[in-house]
């Protein structure tokens, strides 16, 4: 396979992952029953994504 070859493939995968992540967090705000509680989901949901990005961050600055 080329290098070509390889970066799309790993934009693809990239971009499903995405897609389907994306799908998971819609169906669940898709469940809730109101529009405060979707709202409050959705703040969960950033709160989570952060908490997460900030522990990956810590570990590539002690790793750089």
């Amino acid at each position: 396979m080329s290098e070509h070859d390889d970066q799309y493939m790993r934009r693809a995968a990239e971009q499903a992952r995405h897609e389907m992540v994306l799908g998971s967090i819609k169906a669940h705000l898709e469940e809730q029953p109101s529009r405060a509680s979707v709202m409050s989901a959705a703040r969960r949901w950033c709160a989570d994504i952060f908490a997460l990005a900030g522990e990956v961050a810590k570990k590539l600055r002690g790793s750089g």
